[in-house]
């Protein structure tokens, strides 16, 4: 067994000692999840009503996107975006996979030639990712928490990458804050592995205010 496995199995032990937090921090936590997202909605709702006119007046299709996504303990649910591609996005993958510039299983190119203008603008801002509340609300995601992936991606995770199933899916995590797609995919998957060794009420408070910081006009969002 060389380092690199010693690292992950004590990683994985200190994630399952994780597992089983007290029932007050899960209690706590989704009460914060309920407050959050109610009032995130109610104060966004004017940005978000902008947003879909501008989405419907920019490109031909709906205003939302609802993708299949794997949440904790592997459970599928569809997650909730404001549509930032052209509608027959899935198709034009095809033609682009081998300008992938991310490793590992997952797709990112910069420039990306499916996302509409307003798409950009959106993206940039994290815009797009406010219908998740909705997701947050409905208790398949938190505010804080490691970001969901699409089926496909998980099935070729590697069972340390699995352990980051351990939680429930957030809005925000630690890649959020720290480079978003500037960051490679093992490092991505060791930040989420890291926030569930690591969370904490303090923490979620902590990643919440560090998100809003970074939340408009992110240079590596994308």
């Amino acid at each position: 067994m060389d380092m690199e496995e010693v690292k992950e199995n004590t990683t994985a032990i200190q994630c399952m000692d994780t597992y089983n937090k007290s029932i007050g921090y899960y209690f706590f936590k989704r009460v914060l999840d309920i407050f959050g997202s109610l009032c995130g909605t109610i104060l966004l709702s004017p940005v978000m009503i902008i947003v879909a006119i501008a989405i419907k007046i920019n490109s031909r299709g709906p205003v939302f996107f609802a993708q299949e996504r794997v949440g904790k303990d592997g459970k599928k649910f569809r997650m909730y975006k404001f549509r930032s591609m052209v509608i027959n996005a899935e198709e034009i993958l095809d033609k682009l996979k081998d300008k992938n510039e991310m490793t590992g299983p997952m797709f990112k190119i910069k420039g990306d030639p499916r996302v509409t203008n307003v798409g950009r603008f959106i993206r940039r801002t994290s815009i797009d990712e406010l219908p998740q509340l909705l997701n947050v609300l409905k208790g398949e995601m938190s505010l804080v928490g490691p970001r969901p992936n699409l089926p496909r991606e998980v099935d070729k995770f590697s069972e340390y990458h699995k352990l980051k199933l351990l939680a429930k899916p957030g809005l925000t995590c630690y890649w959020q804050v720290m480079g978003r797609s500037s960051i490679g995919f093992e490092e991505w998957m060791r930040l989420d592995i890291r926030y569930i060794e690591e969370r904490s009420l303090w923490v979620d408070l902590k990643l919440i205010f560090r998100t809003v910081w970074v939340l408009f006009g992110d240079e590596n969002a994308a």
